[in-house]
């Protein structure tokens, strides 16, 4: 990608002073919700009596025991992900300690019963990239090798997704955040999810970490709706497969939601036999305030249009901004729903911009970040969290990152012209 722009140094680079010296001081590098956002729900933080105790189906959410949560919490999570009630567990506020524990108990224990990864030999993930920093941690923690392959606009490149996981036997999983992707926003296609649940993996004990997080998080008048990875894959002989994952993390309260694992009877029997040990029982009276808040599937979409008012201005402002500064410039994800922008500069820009926006006091996500090791080849890709600012606050903000991208063009191309001239 090649930039046209014809603003001289001087100008760009007097441009970015003036803005650094407004000492600006705004931390964007995080997917919160906004104070705005979490007011909506601060109902729930006094939605229980003093007698308000027993759930629908009469337990007592005070006491042990249920570790595979309310049957009504469980309904609604079926509603919001297709599957069965039956399908799902309940967790405590994070799906990513889902993720982890599931991730945890495969290398000390096995899948399933089978031999532990950690015995096996150097366990493998494919990791589609640009792609949640998160998840790579955790592989990174457990020393799990990293595949990246690349993320399209339909979802992952499932040729060589097909070519990885169907000739290795050590490749054990493969990450997916299938609708409003981490950090791209892209969708995947119902033919990239037939794809994937028809894969054939060369490892018997091979797991789909599907994250489908920002599944109800949606701005545009329809909501996406993709094949159920659960059904597509039972119909394909790979019923046990996939793990699917979801949470009120930025529905609710970030620190107080629930979340929740569906998978098949095989993997919930094992899951429940670990979580038996570690819990004598889950926070009942945090999904008792769940379920009296939200009361249904309904109520969660009809809540999430209340938060998609006050998060697609923001959008909007961060998006507006880049079309009228770097249109022609840089390349850049226009989501309908999630929770971030992709933003691509140009090569070897990415972590001067990152530093330049911090000098002039604005916070971003780091450079690498998006990529397993933190290792942008290219050093152009970056993730811009809008959600947590206020718009008016976002629009100065963009005014520093446009400057901040400008200056890292002008500079690369001051470079060129002394090293070319030299």
């Amino acid at each position: 990608m090649k930039h046209n722009l014809t603003e001289s140094y001087p100008i760009v680079k007097n441009r970015y002073e003036a803005l650094r010296a407004r000492n600006m001081r705004l931390d964007i590098s995080r997917g919160k919700p906004g104070p705005d956002q979490l007011n909506l729900v601060n109902p729930m933080l006094s939605i229980l009596t003093e007698d308000d105790y027993l759930s629908g189906s009469g337990i007592d959410c005070r006491n042990y025991g249920g570790v595979d949560g309310l049957p009504e919490m469980r309904q609604i999570f079926a509603e919001i992900l297709d599957v069965s009630a039956s399908d799902v567990i309940i967790g405590g506020n994070s799906s990513l300690n889902l993720m982890f524990d599931r991730i945890s108990d495969f290398c000390t224990h096995g899948v399933c019963g089978g031999i532990p990864w950690h015995e096996q030999g150097a366990v493998k993930f494919i990791c589609p990239t640009p792609g949640y920093d998160r998840h790579f941690n955790i592989c990174q923690y457990f020393h799990i090798q990293m595949i990246p392959i690349e993320m399209t606009q339909t979802g992952p490149d499932m040729d060589a997704a097909e070519t990885l996981a169907e000739s290795d036997p050590m490749i054990k999983g493969m990450w997916c955040v299938p609708v409003y992707s981490n950090p791209t926003g892209c969708v995947y296609s119902d033919e990239t999810v037939k794809r994937i649940a028809r894969l054939k993996p060369k490892a018997p004990d091979f797991r789909l970490f599907w994250d489908n997080a920002y599944t109800v998080h949606n701005f545009a008048e329809n909501r996406p709706v993709i094949p159920n990875i659960l059904k597509e894959c039972t119909q394909n002989g790979n019923a046990d497969m996939p793990l699917v994952f979801a949470s009120f993390s930025k529905i609710s309260f970030p620190g107080a939601g629930v979340s929740a694992i569906a998978a098949s009877e095989n993997n919930r029997k094992h899951i429940l036999s670990q979580i038996g040990i570690q819990t004598v029982g889950p926070d009942k009276l945090n999904q008792l305030r769940h379920i009296r808040f939200f009361k249904n599937a309904d109520g969660v979409m009809e809540h999430m249009k209340k938060a998609a008012e006050i998060i697609k201005p923001k959008f909007d402002a961060v998006l507006t901004a880049m079309e009228e500064e770097l249109t022609g410039l840089s390349e850049w994800s226009k989501p309908k729903g999630g929770y971030f922008i992709h933003f691509r500069a140009e090569e070897n820009c990415a972590k001067r911009i990152v530093d330049l926006c911090g000098q002039a006091g604005l916070i971003i996500t780091e450079a690498g970040a998006v990529y397993p090791y933190k290792r942008d080849p290219k050093d152009r890709d970056l993730r811009i969290a809008p959600t947590y600012a206020q718009v008016d606050e976002l629009k100065s903000a963009m005014e520093i990152f446009c400057a901040a991208v400008k200056l890292s063009y002008v500079e690369k191309m001051e470079s060129i012209n002394i090293a070319t001239k030299n």
